[in-house]
């Protein structure tokens, strides 16, 4: 069975000094990292928790209109509570596609170049 990443290293990787930690953290590499995570993260999660709300108070407020049928059995409600889950699972999918985008290498750039000691 073939594997994306190669196996461990057998060599032990040297561990960063604190101060290399602090100085990476106020990098202007590590700064874009985080840049490029919260200018991702934070409005779509921001989004998501407006739209969950949404639909609570529908739910709570707007009996009637969420009551409306659809089709047969199905009504508003239950079409927008499994909107809920499709929206969790493209969100999940759409950060995984970015964090292997342009997180994961900025990343490892920087985890190999510590551990490497560069």
């Amino acid at each position: 069975m073939a594997t994306e990443t190669p196996p461990p290293s057998k060599s032990p990787t040297r561990l960063p000094s604190t101060e290399e930690f602090t100085e990476v953290q106020e990098s202007a590499e590590f700064a874009e990292l985080r840049r490029s995570y919260r200018s991702f993260a934070f409005p779509l999660t921001v989004a998501f928790i407006a739209w969950y709300l949404l639909y609570v108070l529908l739910s709570n407020y707007a009996g009637d209109f969420m009551g409306t049928k659809v089709f047969g059995n199905v009504n508003v409600a239950l079409l927008l509570g499994l909107a809920q889950f499709l929206t969790t699972f493209l969100i999940a999918w759409w950060y995984a596609r970015h964090a292997a985008a342009k997180l994961d290498p900025k990343a490892e750039a920087i985890k190999s170049r510590m551990e490497g000691g560069a």
